[in-house]
């Protein structure tokens, strides 16, 4: 696979998380889907929208650079303010963790990919 190939690939699958979880939310405030009984506040369903607008502008390859380390910088902040492992103990001490070891993880991938989008748009 080459670069090329494999930057679309990474840009579209990372698109694809913030479309899907950020919809998810939206659709689940409509009361349709599996989050349709969860109270949403008016501050989530904004984030939930952004989730969603960047995520299709990083699917469509829109300033993927500068969006990709916003995203990045979103979920460092995600990260430390709604997974906090360490006030918690246990079982849901580890699932805090969890979370907070993906989103580094999905930050990594968005850093790699701004480091490597070709310079379009």
């Amino acid at each position: 696979m080459n670069s090329h190939v494999a930057t679309v690939l990474a840009r579209l699958l990372l698109a694809g998380l913030f479309i899907g979880l950020g919809g998810e939310r939206l659709l689940g405030a409509a009361g349709i889907g599996p989050l349709a009984a969860a109270a949403t506040s008016n501050g989530a369903l904004a984030l939930s929208a952004l989730e969603c607008v960047a995520g299709v502008l990083l699917a469509i390859g829109w300033q993927v650079r500068v969006l990709a380390v916003l995203i990045a910088a979103f979920l460092v902040a995600d990260a430390v303010l709604a997974h906090p492992f360490w006030r918690f103990h246990g079982g849901e001490a580890h699932a805090q963790w969890l979370h907070f070891l993906k989103n580094l993880a999905i930050v990594g991938g968005l850093l790699v990919l701004a480091a490597t989008a070709r310079g379009r748009r």
